[in-house]
C-alpha cells in the first residue's frame, strides 16, 4: 500500500512494472542490465482514487495516458534497476498529488466605481494629447 495523502492509497498490485534496457548513463552495463522502468497504472480501473481525481489526473497526464485509460511513466534517469522504479513510483506520487488539489473557483470581480473614473480621466487626457498634434487646418486659426 503506497500512501499518497491521508484518504488517497494505492494497492501495489495496481502497478504493473516492465523492465527494459536504458539508453545513457552505464558503459557495458547498459548492454547486460534492464534498468529502464516503464510503469503502468490503471487511472480507469484504481480503486482507491476519488473520482474527481481520476478525471483531473487523466487530464494531467496528456499523452501519457493510453486510450485504455492506462498511465504510462518511463523512467530510465539512473543507473539502477531499484532507483529508477522508485523514481517512476515518486513520479506517480507526486501526480496524483498534484491532481488531488482541488482548484479555487475564480470570485468574479467589478472595478471599483472610483477606478472606472480614473480611467475615464486617463482616456479623455490621451485623446487630447493625440488631438493636439494634429496638423492645424488653415481656416481653424
Amino acid at each position: 500500500m503506497i500512501k499518497i495523502t491521508p484518504s488517497i492509497a494505492l494497492n501495489d498490485a495496481d502497478l504493473e512494472f516492465e523492465y527494459l534496457r536504458s539508453s545513457g548513463p552505464g558503459g557495458q552495463n547498459v548492454n547486460k542490465v534492464a534498468t529502464a522502468v516503464k510503469l503502468r497504472f490503471d487511472v480507469r480501473g484504481a480503486v482507491g482514487l476519488p473520482e474527481d481525481v481520476r478525471r483531473r489526473l487523466s487530464v494531467l497526464a496528456g499523452k501519457r495516458l493510453t486510450a485504455e485509460g492506462v498511465l504510462i511513466i518511463d523512467a530510465r534517469r539512473f543507473r539502477t534497476q531499484e532507483r529508477n522504479r522508485r523514481d517512476a513510483i515518486e513520479r506517480l506520487c507526486d501526480m496524483i498529488r498534484q491532481a488531488a488539489e482541488k482548484p479555487k473557483t475564480r470570485v468574479k470581480t467589478t472595478p471599483s466605481p472610483a477606478a472606472r473614473e480614473r480611467r475615464l480621466v486617463s482616456k479623455h487626457s490621451r485623446g487630447r494629447s493625440k488631438t493636439l498634434r494634429r496638423p492645424v487646418a488653415p481656416g481653424d486659426e
